[in-house]
């Protein structure tokens, strides 16, 4: 059995656990604690911190979950910079800052993909499709709209061996498919030159959403945030707000199909903490009609289980997944 710390750094939230990779090749996660990055000068001040909450020593292996790109095992990026926090990480000085031997870093996205790879099949739930498990060989598309849009995939040989491929496939251009959508798209225009799927199928989005919705029904409505919009919608308060759930699944049930299409996917995961709110919601959508709305490709798509991941922080597990996938396989 290996013990390694597994890390999920946000823009302001770091995640940590002390994962544990089992001979039979599960993992498993101690209580994970989270510290906020405003409260830290530094990660290494954040490690730390974490590592005297812990009784003062850690593994000396360590994996890392990053919002934002890392480059490759082969060739890592020289700086890590965060959008939302001041924090700088540089590569080649974790294992003398930190004190570890080993280490991994994957793009925040990715790990979901290498916990969709790991994950039981208790830790999914039947979204649209074929109600089986998801195929133990082929490729797998993951989705996780949330801040933004999350995209990668991943391919597997049904004999343990797991490729992941993180993407920038939120950032494909936005296809409206019906009049409501040609006016979200007509009201994102006027900001931006070119609309990505990311601006119709993320959080923030809904309020654009939302807006666009309460022009056409000509409704004076008062200036809401993103997360108000998503409460009133989800628990049924705001019969407008819940018309924009509804679109919002939609949307991503049209992405998540041209995603698949696009990476010959054998199956689909949805993930990230927008996609576990909608666990419930996604399944009564029209996500899986417009997931399979493709033309004459319409078949193939009815064919492909979707599911959404559960895992309660595939951030953590993932990053630590990655790790016994460069280290022990």
């Amino acid at each position: 059995m290996t013990d390694l710390v597994t890390v999920d750094i946000g823009g302001t939230h770091a995640r940590f656990a002390i994962a544990s990779s089992h001979s039979d090749g599960s993992i498993t996660l101690d209580e994970p604690i989270t510290l906020h990055t405003e409260d830290h000068a530094s990660f290494q001040t954040a490690w730390e911190d974490y590592r005297e909450r812990k009784g003062g020593s850690l593994p000396p292996h360590v994996a890392m979950a990053i919002a934002g790109p890392v480059g490759t095992v082969d060739r890592p990026v020289e700086v890590i910079r965060f959008t939302n926090n001041p924090w700088i990480i540089r590569p080649s000085r974790i294992a003398d800052k930190l004190g570890v031997d080993t280490y991994r870093l994957v793009n925040d996205f990715e790990a979901v993909a290498y916990a969709v790879a790991r994950a039981p099949a208790d830790q999914f739930v039947h979204v649209t499709g074929p109600d089986t498990e998801l195929p133990a060989a082929g490729t797998l598309s993951v989705l996780g709209p949330g801040t933004g849009l999350g995209v990668a995939h991943l391919w597997r040989d049904g004999k343990g061996f797991v490729h992941v491929q993180a993407t920038e496939g939120g950032h494909v251009d936005f296809a409206p498919l019906d009049p409501i959508e040609d006016a979200i798209l007509a009201r994102l225009r006027k900001r931006h030159n070119r609309v990505s799927a990311e601006r119709v199928v993320s959080g923030p989005a809904i309020s654009d959403i939302y807006a666009t919705l309460a022009a056409l029904e000509h409704r004076s409505v008062t200036e809401r945030d993103d997360v108000a919009i998503w409460t009133a919608g989800m628990d049924g308060t705001d019969s407008l707000a819940a018309a924009a759930v509804d679109r919002f699944c939609l949307s991503l049930g049209a992405v998540a199909g041209d995603t698949a299409l696009a990476q010959g996917a054998a199956g689909v995961v949805i993930a990230g903490g927008l996609g576990a709110r909608l666990r419930d919601h996604l399944p009564k959508s029209g996500f899986a009609e417009r997931f399979t709305a493709k033309g004459r490709f319409a078949g193939l798509m009815a064919g492909l289980p979707v599911k959404l991941i559960t895992h309660p922080q595939p951030g953590l597990f993932g990053a630590a997944a990655a790790y016994c996938d460069e280290f022990e396989r």
